[in-house]
Formats: C-alpha cells, sequence, structure tokens
C-alpha cells in the first residue's frame, strides 16, 4: 500500500490547523499536520499511543504533569494513552503524528 500525498485532501482539525490522513491499519496511522503560526492543538487525551515528530517550525508542548516544553524541527514527542496534551505553535509548523491503534475518529467522520 502506499498513498501519494498530493492525492490527500487535507480536513480541517481546529483554528488554523489542517490534518491530511496518510497511510493507515487498524494498527497503526500516519498523520500530517499544519498549523498557521498561533495555532493551538488543544489540550485532550485519546486511548491511543502517539509519537509526534516536528517537520518544520516550532512549538511549545504540553503535556499533563510535564513542564511546558520548546520543540522544533527535528524534535520528537511521545504520548502515552490517556495523558492530557496539547500543543501551541510558535511560527507556522508542520508536524507528523503516528498512532497506535488508528484513530478511527479520525476517517468515520
Amino acid at each position: 500500500m502506499y498513498v501519494e500525498n498530493k492525492n490527500v485532501t487535507a480536513d480541517p482539525a481546529g483554528e488554523g490547523v489542517v490534518r491530511k490522513v496518510l497511510s493507515y491499519s487498524p494498527n497503526i496511522m500516519a498523520v500530517e499536520l499544519h498549523f498557521e503560526k498561533g495555532a493551538i492543538g488543544a489540550k485532550h487525551s485519546h486511548p491511543h499511543e502517539q509519537i509526534g515528530y516536528i517537520i518544520s517550525g516550532s512549538l511549545i508542548y504540553q503535556e499533563e504533569g510535564q513542564e511546558d516544553k520548546v520543540l522544533s524541527a527535528g524534535d520528537t514527542y511521545y504520548v502515552a494513552p490517556n495523558v492530557v496534551h496539547g500543543v501551541k505553535t510558535l511560527e507556522e509548523t508542520m508536524l507528523l503524528d503516528m498512532f497506535t491503534p488508528m484513530r478511527e475518529d479520525f476517517i468515520h467522520k
């Protein structure tokens, strides 16, 4: 299986945020996110494990029980299941998020 990014529709995912669901199976999912400068990924939690990779830009990563951390291109973060987390972008930012298992809520609208 393969997915050509140019053929994937970007869906709104909050004010100043768009999301592209890329390849996935029931066990794993890759999601590309584009944030405008100052956009917020609201604090939330979900039962999935998540790893995020900052492709470009920078953000403040927020996680329940942890100090806020500024992360930039090349940095990653891990989110355990059911942990409250969110981001605030400091500039235009692009992320690649990986989820296991896949986020059914992202494809069944």
